[in-house]
């Protein structure tokens, strides 16, 4: 579940969930691709006592950062890879004392900001924003951003910028958890302002007709690999053939 990918010396690496059915418990695996079309499961690289998920993984000043979930630490956490894509630590705990879900990260303009959902409160967005990656991060003023919209709240993946303005996804969990993904485009985002309209394709992700996404989808991550030309990963859930992993 949870997929997130970025490209790197021609080759895609794609980081998302893996269910341990020994502890049923998420773990952190990637896979590679020579074009974004044909993958290659490689193995688990961040394993945690506690539940990950959501591994938002991003690049920055030449090095690249993951900010998994990792709700049951009570925490949003920041991880480096000193070696990637396999080498995985801690750098700082951005939040604490926070069960917070899903965290959903983005440079725009002169910030960071991160959207977050609390564990069990699946119809608020909280916003936070920093002048730096590693913090200190404060709320914003207007968080939190949405209330009581349990189809809009939860996040669905990487925020993009297009056009100059960020781009965020949502999954609607009504009328069941992760049952499509809205988008909304982020019109004004400030220390002191925050704005956001409707797509008018919403859902842009919906669940199919049989297979593999027949119940639902609540995740996306898109690419734009050229000029109008879109590359995107997604999950869904629905009938499946399980595999079994040496990793």
């Amino acid at each position: 579940a949870d997929p997130f990918m970025l490209q790197k010396d021609k080759t895609w690496y794609m980081f998302f969930e893996v269910l341990n059915k020994k502890t049923n418990q998420g773990d952190i695996g990637y896979a590679t691709s020579p074009d974004g079309l044909h993958w290659t499961y490689r193995k688990i690289i961040l394993d945690e006592p506690f539940h990950l998920s959501y591994p938002s993984v991003f690049e920055w000043e030449g090095s690249y950062y993951m900010t998994p979930e990792a709700a049951d630490s009570n925490s949003v956490r920041l991880y480096k890879a000193e070696s990637f894509p396999e080498g995985w630590r801690l750098v700082t705990t951005l939040i604490k004392g926070v069960d917070y879900e899903d965290p959903s990260i983005v440079r725009y303009g002169d910030f960071w900001w991160l959207f977050v959902t609390p564990q069990y409160d699946h119809d608020t967005l909280h916003l936070y924003y920093s002048k730096d990656l590693t913090g200190p991060w404060l709320e914003h003023p207007q968080s939190p951003v949405i209330r009581f919209n349990g189809h809009h709240a939860r996040g669905a993946g990487r925020i993009i910028i297009h056009n100059g303005l960020p781009i965020r996804y949502a999954q609607d969990d009504i009328p069941v958890y992760g049952n499509q993904v809205h988008a909304f485009q982020i019109t004004e985002m400030t220390p002191t302002s925050y704005k956001e309209i409707e797509s008018t394709e919403n859902p842009v992700v919906q669940h199919g007709s049989k297979g593999w996404n027949v119940t639902r989808m609540h995740q996306v991550d898109a690419h734009e690999v050229s000029s109008g030309e879109w590359l995107a990963c997604v999950d869904g859930y629905g009938t499946y053939t399980e595999l079994s992993l040496k990793d």
